[in-house]
């Protein structure tokens, strides 16, 4: 996370060294990104750099999570919209991610994050659903909000199992859409195969 001395920047100077942040993530992958590059953006000294951030993969997950917390918000918000209904909302999430996507100026950060994934970017996007590291409160929110009289789930750890398999199936269809170069259509039709063989089961 960002040090106190960040958060206490004006918005306009927060903003601006964000900006920075974002575009040279969106030139280059986390191992390629250069702080030089984005000091130069900023209009801002290297040691100012480290008074706000430890180093560069401080400053790559802290847009990261502003990302992912406005998806999430957004998430919440299809639940409730949706009457708890959870396949509902995870196909709503993962359409509104596939054509935020398709902007490639506007995404073209959170396309190479998705590109050069790694296991803390995964864990990223795992706490869209799930909170960081299964919070027990962001669980909660999601799970207020679920109508379970739509699921098939008999207790709170099958709840949790749940979310973790539909969580890795949006990812990684994510994933496999901007990897083979899908249309959005190719993706959202392989999504929904494979949400509806859930929704069924797979046993007679």
């Amino acid at each position: 996370m960002p040090t106190s001395t960040f958060f206490n920047l004006n918005d306009s100077k927060r903003a601006t060294l964000l900006q920075a942040v974002e575009k040279e993530f969106a030139r280059a992958p986390l191992s390629q990104a250069s702080i030089a590059n984005i000091v130069k953006l900023a209009g801002v000294s290297r040691g100012s750099f480290y008074q706000y951030f430890d180093g560069k993969e401080d400053a790559f997950y802290y847009l990261l999570k502003l990302h992912t917390d406005k998806r999430r918000a957004f998430f919440l918000n299809q639940l409730q919209e949706t009457g708890g209904d959870l396949m509902a909302s995870m196909d709503k999430i993962f359409r509104l991610t596939l054509t935020e996507l398709s902007k490639e100026k506007q995404l073209q950060f959170l396309k190479n994050a998705i590109l050069n994934v790694t296991h803390e970017i995964e864990d990223s996007f795992t706490e869209l659903f799930l909170g960081k590291h299964n919070e027990v409160d962001a669980m909660n929110q999601v799970k207020d909000l679920v109508d379970f009289n739509k699921l098939n789930i008999d207790s709170k750890q099958e709840f949790f199992h749940v979310m973790q398999i539909l969580t890795s199936v949006t990812f990684r269809n994510i994933v496999d859409q901007l990897t083979r170069d899908l249309s959005c259509e190719e993706a959202v039709e392989n999504f929904r195969i494979e949400m509806n063989l859930l929704s069924k089961g797979l046993r007679k």
